[in-house]
């Protein structure tokens, strides 16, 4: 596990939000954006940036309604692709790499298909345009169950009963900087409350949405490769390969050992696939 002593946090205003996003420096080098995943935040990546920032300009973006960016009303998929476009020219990045996973990933296939000149090379980590419904109802469910603790170490338990693969201090470490203290002393995640209270502020993509999400990765022009978790159950072995022969330069990789949170199961694993892609 990273120490806090590489990143520095910085914030700025896309779109009428503030935003929070992780810097970890090396400003002369090729930029790596990463997005984080639903109910993620920009130190999900801590381990992988520590293992790429020698070489790469690597910047988190804490996504809107996550980690320390601020709420917002609106949530549609498009709404994240419009951060990134804000997000790119307040940084004045030109070509760079673009990674991201699940959420993220969706927000970085959409936004490579409407801006192919930017992007250098793509990572999609576990997501296509349609999830598998099983897995869906298991992050729908499980961001309806209990979200207040105690303390910091029941959250951490919780989030072990849900998932037993990852590392501990990986767990702990995404588990702790996602929480956040209420005034009356017990302790919830920081993302949004609407997006975890089936008030109706997640989006799910209409068959339309997923048509024409399909038919736009074919403006894709990157190489780009497309990481599945062995175990996962939202992106299936089908809609890999499907994505696989959309996008024109492409190919899938299977990391061992992980569901579909790929980099909290198996960070070696992840690090490796990535690292030789790049």
């Amino acid at each position: 596990m990273t120490t806090d002593t590489a990143a520095v946090n910085k914030t700025l205003t896309l779109n009428g939000l503030r935003f929070n996003y992780r810097d970890w420096g090396n400003e002369g080098a090729l930029a790596l954006v990463c997005l984080h995943g639903f109910t993620g935040h920009a130190r999900t990546w801590d381990t992988f940036a520590e293992a790429m920032r020698e070489r790469y300009h690597v910047l988190a973006l804490d996504q809107r309604g996550h980690g320390d960016s601020e709420w917002a009303t609106d949530y549609a998929p498009e709404r994240r692709v419009e951060d990134m476009e804000a997000f790119v020219a307040a940084l004045g990045l030109d070509r760079f790499v673009l990674l991201g996973l699940s959420m993220g990933g969706r927000a970085a296939f959409m936004y490579a298909a409407k801006n192919p000149a930017k992007v250098e090379r793509l990572v999609i980590v576990d997501i296509a345009p349609e999830s598998d419904a099983a897995g869906a109802q298991r992050i729908a469910s499980g961001v309806r169950a209990n979200d207040v603790f105690d303390t910091p170490e029941a959250a951490v338990a919780a989030s072990r009963q849900a998932n037993p693969r990852p590392p501990d201090a990986e767990l702990r470490h995404r588990v702790i900087n996602n929480l956040m203290q209420r005034p009356d002393g017990k302790w919830t995640f920081k993302y949004d409350i609407a997006l975890r209270n089936g008030s109706g502020a997640r989006v799910t993509p209409s068959a339309d949405d997923i048509a024409r999400a399909w038919d736009s990765l074919k403006n894709i022009t990157s190489p780009t490769l497309i990481v599945r978790g062995e175990a996962s159950d939202i992106l299936s072995p089908e809609n890999a390969k499907r994505m696989e022969r959309t996008i024109p330069n492409c190919r899938v990789i299977e990391v061992r050992e992980s569901g579909h949170s790929v980099p909290l199961d198996n960070p070696t694993g992840f690090i490796e696939a990535v690292r030789t892609f790049l």
